[in-house]
């Protein structure tokens, strides 16, 4: 399957996309030193799952930091901030920088620690579900991968792709509404149709989840660059934040008040 992810399909054409080499050029070739170095490592599972636990781990000891010293909100919605901008670049660059993707975790971990804090000091025992809500969610898209229950095709890239695109276009239009009209368009508040758009962004953060696994495998498959690693932890941590900040808005909306 042709991936949808431009740092596989770029290292896949580095690795055999060339032309043909002329005789003269196979000729050179075969007289080349056999002494030479790989020009990389390829990229193994264990080098994503090394990189995911710094990347995850990372996130999380600036969470527990920031639960512990109690950080204001305020602090944790700048760290938010650069948290996202620095996600945008990592994104949009494709970057396999290390510091870049750790300075994310770091920044957006003092977050989602805050915020679950704040969570927490509302509804006694929120964020333990929250954390064994996301990792039974994590744990059934691993077995719906590895049981091949859906198959994940370039259709299945798009739909996802378009799904987030709505998502996010109509919790900016909630936000916007939310200035005049209170509760917004109703998407984030605790009704019916909050609800249901909760359960929608698990889903789709499930469907990321599974997106993942998929690159990740077929990154391996292909031979990318050791480095690129780094790319994949990135992505596995975006997609389980996104799950677990949903779990917890989910689950507030049937938690009662200390």
């Amino acid at each position: 399957m042709e991936s949808k992810n431009p740092v596989f399909r770029q290292s896949r054409q580095h690795a055999w996309g060339g032309p043909t080499p002329s005789p003269g050029q196979l000729h050179d070739m075969y007289n080349a030193p056999s002494y030479a170095p790989p020009a990389h490592r390829p990229m193994t599972i264990d080098d994503v799952v090394v990189r995911g636990f710094m990347t995850l781990g990372t996130l999380v000891v600036s969470g527990a930091a920031a639960w512990v010293l109690d950080v204001p909100m305020i602090v944790a919605v700048v760290s938010a901030l650069i948290g996202v901008v620095l996600a945008l670049i990592a994104s949009f660059r494709q970057s396999t920088n290390p510091v870049l993707i750790l300075g994310y975790a770091l920044f957006y971990g003092v977050f989602v620690g805050a915020f679950s804090h704040l969570m927490e000091s509302v509804y006694n025992g929120i964020v333990l579900q929250a954390v064994l809500g996301t990792a039974l969610a994590f744990g059934g898209v691993l077995a719906v991968h590895s049981l091949k229950i859906i198959r994940v095709t370039p259709k299945l890239y798009r739909y996802v792709g378009a799904a987030a695109i709505a998502a996010l276009g109509l919790m900016l239009t909630n936000f916007i509404v939310g200035f005049f009209v209170p509760g917004g368009i109703g998407i984030r508040a605790d009704n019916p149709i909050g609800w249901i758009f909760s359960i929608a962004m698990i889903l789709l953060g499930c469907f990321f989840l599974l997106l993942d696994f998929d690159s990740i495998e077929e990154a391996a498959r292909a031979g990318v660059p050791e480095k690129f690693a780094w790319q994949a932890a990135f992505g596995l941590t975006l997609s389980l934040v996104w799950i677990y900040l949903e779990v917890l808005r989910f689950i507030s909306y049937f938690s009662g008040d200390d």
